[in-house]
């Protein structure tokens, strides 16, 4: 099923005629139940060729039929019939098949359209939302209450109305901080950063994440408290919302479970998973630690600055904008690498030969050093490898002691093996058995699932299971397992 899904996504990165597909695609998806054939969709391609954004002979009806097809093959169409008055047999082979768009195409052509027409730039957060569902949840309380006395059809509406609402909102409130922080985070993580980046990003950290933590942090008590209330009452107002469409029908957000569960998580933490307001919380402090790093490494003198970054990103504009001769006429200046003259000493393997253009050949990482200081001599010396046989014969002595050891607390598991709950443990033994336990524990997703873990070298084998109360005694105190059996085998 995912690959399947995955499928339909192939036309953004096909092989050939990608602007043709991406054509189709939003002819199909500019209008609602949109339903055209192979002549109508060729019509369309016309103009799009004139204009110069397909390609030239993209709207002959034979190219137009093979990339409907293609698009029916991927997942994107599906095929229709509708009767038609048409002149010839050819004219009711392209008129009588129709094509629809999916709907699962619909939404990979919106995200698509979205994500192109997205700057560049940081995403603003919107805060303004925090107070809208904090005032939303507690209309939402005060509807419920009155939807439990008087199950109407207004009131259930009301009571959908504010719950679409809510969700709405958050996920909106979500989808801008995921952006918002996904673009710091690629950003203050640079080796490099300008003095005027430096002093905008500063700008942005002290000012607007100060007063988006500010906000989020003053708004999370007062929501979570009003989750807390609504948590009672969930049953209640699911089955007020309650619809039923069949299991094919995807609901609307707020109508199960797990959409609530969600949303709360978002605020609240529970044991071991931290919720998305401490995420942030904690996201914050680390890219306030990677700008004082930048800074630091700018105004130390020591560090990247000033480096060749400006320089070099003008270099490659210039490859960019430049032709082929031009191009090689730049590498030459720019590197010295002129056609009989090879400065740079050959790699330890050299899969090249004479008849292959340098921009074919692979690609040179560009080392630190040259990237911020142009220097290109290597630094310092490896340092020796001194032989030390005392030390080294010491080592071994430790080794085969803490080896010795490890076999007696094993062999003193294996004989308890039969009778572990009327056995004294020794401290040694103890350790080895809780390293056991921690392992088959690991593999457990819950405690009814069972989990084995054991000793790679004298092959003692521990297996937990779900069952009654186990008691492991030991000269340090006694162990107790609530609903956990466990077994030592050999």
């Amino acid at each position: 099923m995912e690959h399947k899904r995955l499928k339909l996504y192939a036309y953004l990165d096909a092989r050939d005629h990608q602007r043709t597909y991406l054509a189709i695609m939003r002819l199909f998806t500019s209008t609602l139940l949109a339903d055209l054939s192979a002549g109508e969709v060729a019509g369309a391609l016309a103009g799009l060729e004139r204009e110069g954004r397909v390609e030239q002979g993209e709207s002959r009806i034979e190219n137009v039929i093979n990339r409907l097809k293609q698009l029916v093959e991927w997942g994107n169409l599906v095929q229709g019939r509708r009767e038609v008055v048409a002149a010839s047999i050819a004219e009711f082979q392209h008129g009588s098949v129709r094509y629809q768009v999916s709907k699962l195409a619909v939404r990979v052509q919106r995200d698509v359209d979205e994500l192109l027409r997205v700057p560049e730039g940081a995403r603003e957060v919107s805060r303004e939302l925090l107070p809208a569902i904090e005032r939303g949840l507690n209309e939402l309380g005060g509807s419920l209450s009155v939807a439990l006395l008087n199950e109407g059809d207004k009131t259930k509406e009301l009571l959908a109305e504010r719950v679409t609402t809510l969700f709405l909102q958050h996920a909106e409130l979500a989808a801008t901080v995921r952006d918002f922080y996904a673009y710091l985070g690629q950003v203050v993580t640079r080796n490099h950063l300008a003095p005027d980046e430096i002093a905008g990003f500063r700008n942005l950290l002290v000012e607007y994440i100060q007063r988006v933590v500010e906000d989020v942090l003053k708004y999370t008590p007062p929501i979570a408290e009003a989750l807390a209330g609504l948590t009672r009452a969930r049953s209640e107002l699911l089955r007020l919302l309650g619809t039923d469409l069949g299991h094919n029908v995807e609901r609307a957000r707020g109508r199960t479970p797990e959409d609530w569960q969600e949303l709360t998580d978002w605020f609240v933490d529970r044991p071991g998973r931290p919720s998305q307001v401490t995420a942030l919380r904690e996201a914050t402090a680390r890219a306030i630690g990677s700008l004082l790093a930048s800074v630091k490494r700018a105004t130390s003198g020591g560090g990247l600055l000033p480096g060749r970054r400006a320089e070099l990103l003008k270099l490659a504009s210039w490859f960019d904008n430049s032709t082929r001769e031009e191009a090689h006429e730049i590498y030459a200046s720019a590197f010295g690498l002129y056609s009989a003259r090879h400065l740079s000493p050959a790699p330890e393997h050299d899969s090249d030969n004479e008849r292959t253009p340098w921009r074919d050949g692979p690609v040179c990482d560009v080392t630190v050093s040259v990237r911020s200081r142009g220097d290109r001599g290597a630094r310092g010396r490896p340092s020796r490898i001194l032989d030390d046989p005392m030390t080294e014969q010491s080592l071994l002595a430790e080794a085969r002691e803490a080896d010795e050891i490890r076999a007696r607390h094993v062999a003193e598991l294996t004989k308890a093996a039969g009778n572990l709950e009327n056995t004294t443990l020794t401290h040694g033994a103890l350790e080895v058995f809780c390293e056991l336990l921690t392992l088959a524990m690991a593999q457990r997703d819950s405690p009814q699932d069972s989990g084995s873990a054991s000793d790679p070298v004298r092959g003692l084998k521990l297996e937990i299971a779900h069952g009654t109360t186990t008691q492991i005694k030991s000269a340090a105190g006694t162990l107790t397992l609530h609903d956990a059996t466990v077994a030592l085998k050999r």
